[in-house]
């Protein structure tokens, strides 16, 4: 089985060495993945197609018929050339920032010793352990570019502007801004702080922002200069100089804004197909406004699993992908062995919306795996009981008693001490807040569940696998599908760099594929889709 061909030729030759075309699939397919080369097609004096990478095209003399042409695109040319400089990437690939740790020291020192561009999942650790993780990233990676997540807490404060003061003190130069439902001063304290300018006048953005939105209200905010009353106030508290002040006025708040579309943890499962071109616009339609220097970059994340997506991405005009769910999957993560075997197994529709933690009295819901673990319905129904009743004493006995055995596994006054004694480390102000408040006591209470249910996850606790809170995208299952029968199918293979430059390889490779297929030609099903590379030799073996 081979190619055939339906189009109009060439109106072009081929003149080369005989021997360097191939007719026989096995050889045609090998032709097709050197996508740093070019790609001719061509039909011979016998009527046989074949492929070749080498020769040259010739309008008029003896040749073989060119039937279509490829250029060479290889992974490395995906997405804008300029977001690879900037960060010293080879791909213009990240990965995503997954809370408490996930995306952990070792995924992100993986990623960036595989010049490309990690962020770690800082959100929801205390100031000691992202110290920790600050260290020892920058111990392993003295030359690479890598991003800590900064996520927006707007019912713990301080612990958004603890981490500004960390990052600022230990130098952290990109951060992953995320769940922002507007601009505050702690962002804006980051990204002005490291502004300056250099000999001829040139404004020196030292402190990169890359923004992860998903509603064009929130990208807007991120695409213009920060607001003046803000730099007001950092001026006057002394924060920042007057130079830092007026330079702020000129540049955007971020470098690069990442479209969220339907994804594991915090999502509006917004497809990225109506929403990437949306910010895209949106974006052009503010660089008009203020001609910045450097246009912001656009890129997609949020089902970023296959290199159908990713290419899918690409051409929709994203500047880079993020990958999420799948790096959870990896053998580098911050999780535990229980829940990478069960994400192996995972289908597109083995997930379902559950409220946040983080944000649990807003109503605000995350996606999560509701394959293999009951936190979704139990979390749900403790927010029913948020909205129904204003305290704890006003739940029904019965109902409270199925609360304490059957989620918490203890009295909910004791749970009030534990929260107390968390909060008096992590921030007292919540419990002062609570003091007189029993419908905010019941919040911090329910948020007790909410908030160990992934780090019991994260550690594998036995005893509390049906509670476990694993945040996943549809993406996940797109993946597993994938991989199936390759050697990325057990989970012990999956290593995050491998599984990007698989991704991107394959987008490459699918590229070549489609531009060949829109000039006539088509493929035997095995060589339309990108497996990974094991499979394929397998699959030509057999």
């Amino acid at each position: 089985m081979t190619i055939h061909y339906q189009g109009t030729p060439q109106q072009l030759f081929w003149k080369g060495s005989p021997y360097d075309i191939v007719f026989d699939a096995e050889s045609i397919q090998q032709k097709l993945k050197e996508t740093d080369k070019p790609c001719y097609v061509m039909k011979d004096f016998r009527g046989r197609i074949g492929v070749s990478n080498t020769g040259e095209l010739v309008s008029e003399g003896r040749g073989l018929q060119v039937l279509a042409i490829a250029n060479p695109m290889t992974a490395s040319q995906l997405g804008d050339s300029s977001f690879r400089e900037d960060y010293n990437l080879g791909l213009a690939y990240k990965t995503g920032a997954m809370a408490n740790g996930i995306a952990s020291e070792e995924l992100v020192i993986a990623i960036g010793k595989a010049n490309l561009l990690g962020s770690f999942g800082a959100a929801g650790l205390v100031p000691s352990r992202v110290l920790q993780a600050i260290e020892r990233i920058q111990e392993n990676l003295p030359h690479q570019t890598y991003a800590f997540n900064l996520i927006h807490s707007p019912v713990e404060a301080a612990l958004e502007s603890g981490a500004v003061a960390l990052f600022l003190e230990k130098g952290i130069r990109v951060v992953e801004a995320s769940a922002f439902l507007a601009l505050t001063e702690h962002i804006v304290h980051y990204r002005v702080a490291g502004l300056d300018q250099d000999a001829n006048g040139k404004i020196q953005i030292k402190n990169k922002v890359i923004a992860k939105i998903s509603r064009k209200e929130v990208a807007i905010h991120f695409m213009q200069p920060a607001p003046e009353s803000f730099l007001k106030s950092l001026l006057e508290k002394g924060k920042i100089t007057a130079l830092q002040a007026e330079l702020a006025r000129k540049v955007p708040m971020a470098d690069d804004i990442t479209v969220e579309a339907d994804s594991g943890g915090h999502t509006d499962n917004r497809p990225l197909v109506a929403l990437l071109p949306i910010i895209i616009q949106l974006r052009d339609e503010l660089q008009l406004k203020y001609q910045f220097a450097q246009k912001i970059r656009i890129g997609a994340a949020g089902g970023i699993s296959t290199p159908a997506s990713a290419l899918a991405a690409f051409m929709m005009g994203a500047a880079y992908v993020v990958t999420g769910s799948v790096n959870q999957a990896c053998i580098e993560a911050g999780t535990s062995e229980h829940v990478r075997k069960l994400l192996q197994t995972v289908a597109s529709t083995d997930v379902m919306m559950a409220p946040a933690s983080d944000m649990f009295e807003m109503g605000v819901e995350l996606q999560v795996l509701k394959r293999g673990t009951l936190f979704g319905p139990r979390a749900k129904k403790l927010y029913d009981y948020y909205k129904q009743y204003q305290s704890i004493d006003e739940i029904p006995l019965d109902e409270r008693l199925k609360i304490e055995q059957q989620i918490f596994r203890k009295p909910l006054e004791q749970i009030w001490q534990d929260c107390i004694e968390f909060f008096e480390k992590r921030d007292p102000e919540q419990i002062e807040r609570a003091k007189d408040n029993p419908h905010r006591k019941m919040a911090l209470i329910f948020r007790w569940y909410l908030g160990l249910s992934s780090n019991w996850a994260n550690a594998g606790t036995s005893d509390r696998a049906a509670d476990y809170q694993i945040w996943c995208g549809p993406s996940m299952g797109a993946f597993n599908d994938w991989v199936k029968g390759s050697f990325l199918e057990p989970y012990q293979n999956r290593k995050v760099a491998e599984v990007a430059e698989q991704i991107m390889h394959g987008a490459a490779y699918l590229y070549r594929i489609q531009t060949l297929k829109m000039q006539g030609l088509t493929f035997p099903l095995e060589m339309e889709h990108y497996l990974p590379v094991q499979q394929i030799e397998a699959a030509i073996t057999d």
